[in-house]
Formats: C-alpha cells, structure tokens, sequence
C-alpha cells in the first residue's frame, strides 16, 4: 500500500487520527480502524469505540513507509466497491 493508493485499499487495521472535522469534539480521536461503512469509520480508542463520520472530517493514516492525510470525503463509498480491482472502478 502506497500513500497514492490508500483510498482503494481496506482501511481496517490502520493506525488513524482525526485531524479536522466540522464537528470539533471528533478532533484528536485517535486509535486503531476496526472497521468501515460507506458513510463512517470505526476507530478502537483507549475510551471504546467511536464511530466517525467520513464527510467533513480529515484522517490522517499511518503507514509503513509514510504519514497520509485524506479528505473523508474522498472514502464515502461502500468499501467493497472502493477496493474494487477491475476495469472500469471509479476507484482505479
């Protein structure tokens, strides 16, 4: 997984911050993504679980080789469609 094609990989297990948000009280949750939907993630923090909604909201991932910022707003979609690898996907 490279920091251009995270949006189409599976974003379960990756280490994640929430940067900005237009709700502030989201800002700082931090934790591990347990799991995804087409409108939200959900983040294992030392609180529990929170679900965080993808629009209005930037993420920011941890990698292995690198530290990516992504718009919420450029997930929304179901994830299996997201990781689609055949011609035609609006994610390739």
């Amino acid at each position: 997984m490279t920091p251009e094609s995270l949006a189409r990989h599976e974003l379960a297990g990756l280490d994640v911050t929430v940067t900005d948000a237009t709700n502030p009280d989201l800002i700082g949750i931090s934790g591990c993504v347990r799991d995804e939907t087409m409108r939200t993630l959900l983040v294992a923090t030392s609180d529990g679980v929170k679900q965080v909604p993808k629009a209005g909201t930037t993420f920011r991932f941890v990698l292995e080789t690198a530290t990516v910022a992504v718009e919420g707003d450029r997930l929304l979609a179901r994830p299996a469609l997201r990781t689609e690898t055949h011609r035609g996907s609006l994610w390739q």
